[in-house]
């Protein structure tokens, strides 16, 4: 027990507290077990919370099974090629968790950490904790992005985050303006599309990737080139690659890749990025080509790499037809009137924010961000894990959390000799 510097209460003393009861908090878990250090982890909702609340009906993996590599459990399943849907990933990180017996508080929200003479005192919901070490592990997915003119679009649309859809049966009647090209934005309008709901699409600057590409997928072959473990560090400029939104494909009824120029042909109406609403009208940018063309050029650029590595190694791969674009706008849409085209919603797809007000520890950059060296803060005793490049492209992926958290566990069991032997035998 230590007692609270401001109050005098009690607190319980653990070595690390973990923030977050997702893949990385349990993956960080997992290696503290198997190291023998005490730690406690505490979740606000209920373990995998995001995976079983956040998500929409048909959402699957855009990466092949094979890249789910937990902690001594990687995917064992007959598709390793295939893209798992959103039942069979919730079984599999909870079986995942079932594997260990993990110190799990759930229901427990953290509302300050600070370090106090050397020591972190955590407070939450449920009862005072302190640790020599804090581990947040709680994503940064917290905040629904919506611009500040949103508030200005007239009351009668209805304006839904990707965070909150489900299905089509959550859209009003009418046309829908999906707004945004990530992975959220063009897989929810090809799930609208499916559903022959009316549809239209905002455009914005996310980059694509292909999906199947001579004789493979394309992520197997990146992975076989190495791509995948290429670090933060070793980017030329690592700012510039954290701050990228992923490719958009999609791993849908087995995978496949998203042009948006065909959605255009089969009638798909398309803008540039949103701008401006002010009651029912809607304004846009005239970049909406140049949108095209950026994503394709990353598209074609993937290809590139791969055409190389091939010609490089002397593999024996079948040939592919040069990429041509199918379609391209007549003209740039830059202002509608909402209640003329039939739109009586948005549904916002353009990204989340993390959320770190209850941190009170000099570790945060002048935009908010965590500053670290592989999840590794220079305040001694943070720790960060399961963002986006956090120190490889898998770093917030099934494919490289494990390692990301195996070295932060081997970091803090490091005072612990016979510790850190076992943490190394782990992974």
């Amino acid at each position: 027990m230590s007692v609270n510097s401001l109050t005098g209460a009690a607190r319980t003393h653990v070595t690390t507290v973990i923030v977050g009861a997702g893949q990385a908090g349990m993956s960080a878990s997992f290696y503290l077990c198997e190291a023998g250090v005490d730690h406690v982890v505490l979740e606000r909702y209920k373990r995998f919370h995001a995976w079983k609340e956040d998500r929409w009906d048909s959402f699957c993996l855009v990466t092949p099974n094979w890249q789910c590599k937990l902690p001594d459990f990687p995917y064992r399943g007959d598709d390793p090629t295939g893209f798992m849907v959103k039942d069979e990933i919730i079984a599999y990180v909870e079986g995942f968790c079932d594997s260990f017996d993990a110190p799990l508080r759930e229901g427990v929200t953290v509302t300050r950490v600070e370090k106090v003479n050397g020591i972190f005192e955590v407070d939450t919901d449920q009862g005072l904790w302190s640790a020599d070490n804090v581990i947040v592990a709680s994503g940064g997915y917290d905040r629904p992005i919506t611009p500040p003119f949103a508030s200005k679009l007239a009351p009668g649309i209805t304006q839904i985050h990707s965070k909150s859809y489900r299905r089509p049966s959550d859209i009003p009647n009418g046309t829908c303006l999906v707004v945004g090209t990530g992975q959220s934005g063009v897989q929810l309008m090809e799930d609208l599309s499916i559903a022959r709901r009316d549809v239209r699409l905002a455009v914005g600057p996310a980059p694509r990737s292909p999906r199947w590409y001579r004789g493979k997928d394309a992520t197997d072959w990146l992975h076989q080139m190495g791509y995948y473990d290429i670090t933060i560090a070793q980017q030329p400029d690592p700012k510039s690659t954290e701050a990228k939104t992923n490719h958009y494909m999609s791993g849908r009824d087995g995978g496949h890749e998203i042009d948006l120029r065909r959605f255009a042909m089969q009638g798909l109406q398309m803008y540039g990025s949103v701008s401006d609403m002010d009651g029912t009208t809607i304004r846009f940018l005239p970049d909406l080509e140049q949108n095209l063309d950026d994503a394709d050029k990353s598209y074609v650029g993937i290809r590139t790499l791969i055409d190389d590595y091939i010609a490089r190694e002397g593999i024996d791969a079948p040939l592919e037809p040069p990429f041509e674009k199918v379609w391209r706008p007549d003209a740039e849409i830059t202002e509608i009137d909402a209640a003329v085209e039939g739109i009586t919603s948005v549904l916002w797809c353009i990204g989340f924010r993390p959320n770190y007000d209850w941190l009170q520890v000099d570790c945060l950059d002048a935009r908010g961000r965590p500053v670290h060296t592989r999840g590794v803060c220079d305040e001694d005793g943070m720790f960060f894990l399961g963002l986006g490049w956090l120190h490889t492209w898998g770093s917030g992926r099934f494919l490289s959390v494990a390692e990301d958290a195996a070295h932060v566990a081997m970091t803090i069991a490091s005072q612990n000799k016979s510790a850190t032997k076992r943490v190394k035998s782990a992974v």
